[in-house]
């Protein structure tokens, strides 16, 4: 008798803690609506390049920065744009990574919107300018060949505009430096790059395309509880590595000296700045010097100019030369534009238009004492911030009034 009173009481107290926690969640919920909070998923699993961002979702970005996103319908992050070019128009299309997606800013604010305001009335005839943003984050050369190929073309762009990020695009572009097997990459084989989509049997790419994975997603659309649990853990992870970056000796007492080895902790790769040596390296500045060039006889052959602009890193632009120095002695640099000068080199001996914007973004930030990367508290690592995008904008507005419209 009194066991089956034990497990009434004990039946009563899980009910009254369910309903508890129910009544809880339904409470949070409703209050992460009505403050208009969202933490959207902004990607979809891609049999092609890995990863996509996907189509129509919409919702507030704060890992970094502060941004209402929207994807637009053809799964990018721009405003809608027809398929048929109308006939008074110059397309460009921006292919990249982060820096091209560019959650952290407003999308007006990004660069290639920049760009295509600066760039009305420069084009001959007074054509109008449209520039389409085809950038997702994490991606390599390889994701934007494949890009270009099945996406870009349906557009028809006059100029396709290669936006290089040098501190991981060439890292992107090997699987032993990017360390995951779960997007494609591109290899030499008998001399030929030729695409390895092997990441199609990876167990993170099979878990995403399952129904299981689809249901969880589900609930990471739908309920706001779910959505800040998730950027709850994003944040934590942020934090360990913050707090990993503050373990390490600074390079000087300076407070923005410190935030140069936190960008250390969080995923600049320095090596980037160095004459490779490994095998690694060198076999990654290899292919993605072959798939740049690829990329140039793809691009011709469809009649579009092609232009590559190498963009700029953090340590390359901080405002205080003496960051700067301390930057590169720490890590025996002899020149800081090591990888800009190499792709600049490696087009001009293929007759490549090339952009490079790093020295003349340095220079800005010296003379006008301004951060071009990080936002809040972080201000001198991480990606461009507003003012990095509008001076990076305007920058390229010009160079390609010189070098593509007047060629």
């Amino acid at each position: 008798m009194s066991s089956s009173r034990e497990r009434k009481r004990s039946r009563s107290k899980l009910g009254l803690i369910l309903f508890g926690f129910t009544v809880g969640a339904l409470l949070g919920e409703l209050v992460l609506r009505l403050d208009g909070y969202s933490y959207p998923q902004f990607y979809r699993a891609d049999q092609s390049r890995g990863y996509s961002l996907r189509p129509g979702v919409e919702g507030w970005y704060r890992k970094e920065g502060e941004s209402y996103v929207r994807i637009n319908s053809d799964g990018l992050r721009d405003r809608e744009h027809a398929k048929t070019k109308p006939p008074d128009t110059i397309r460009i299309a921006v292919l990249g990574d982060s820096y091209a997606e560019a959650l952290q800013v407003p999308m007006e604010a990004a660069f290639w919107s920049v760009m295509e305001n600066r760039l009305q009335g420069c084009a001959p005839t007074d054509k109008k300018i449209e520039v389409i943003n085809f950038g997702v984050s994490g991606y390599g050369a390889a994701q934007e060949l494949i890009t270009l190929r099945e996406n870009v073309w349906s557009y028809s762009p006059d100029i396709v505009l290669l936006a290089v990020t040098t501190n991981n695009d060439i890292t992107d572009n090997s699987r032993e430096l990017k360390k995951t097997n779960e997007v494609p990459y591109f290899v030499y084989r008998d001399g030929q790059l030729v695409v390895d989509d092997s990441f199609r049997n990876s167990k993170g790419y099979v878990w995403r395309q399952s129904e299981l994975a689809s249901i969880g997603e589900w609930f990471k659309d739908h309920v706001r509880l779910v959505q800040a649990i998730n950027e709850a853990h994003h944040g934590l992870k942020a934090l360990l590595l913050s707090m990993r970056s503050d373990a390490h000796p600074n390079v000087t007492t300076d407070t923005k000296a410190a935030s140069i080895e936190q960008s250390t902790e969080l995923g600049i790769e320095n090596f980037i700045y160095l004459e490779p040596t490994t095998a690694a390296w060198k076999d990654a500045w290899q292919v993605t010097e072959g798939l740049i060039k690829k990329m140039r006889d793809e691009v011709r052959s469809k009649g579009a100019k092609f232009v590559v602009a190498t963009l700029s890193n953090d340590p390359q632009v901080l405002p205080d030369p003496g960051l700067r120095n301390a930057f590169m002695k720490r890590f025996g640099v002899s020149d800081l534009f090591y990888p800009d000068n190499r792709i600049r080199a490696l087009c001009e001996r293929e007759g490549i238009t090339v952009i490079t914007l790093a020295p003349e973004l340095q220079s800005y930030a010296e003379q006008n004492k301004v951060f071009l990367h990080g936002f809040g508290k972080h201000l001198s690592f991480g990606h461009w911030n507003a003012t990095g995008h509008r001076v990076a904008g305007e920058l390229l507005a010009r160079k390609l009034c010189v070098e593509a419209f007047a060629k």
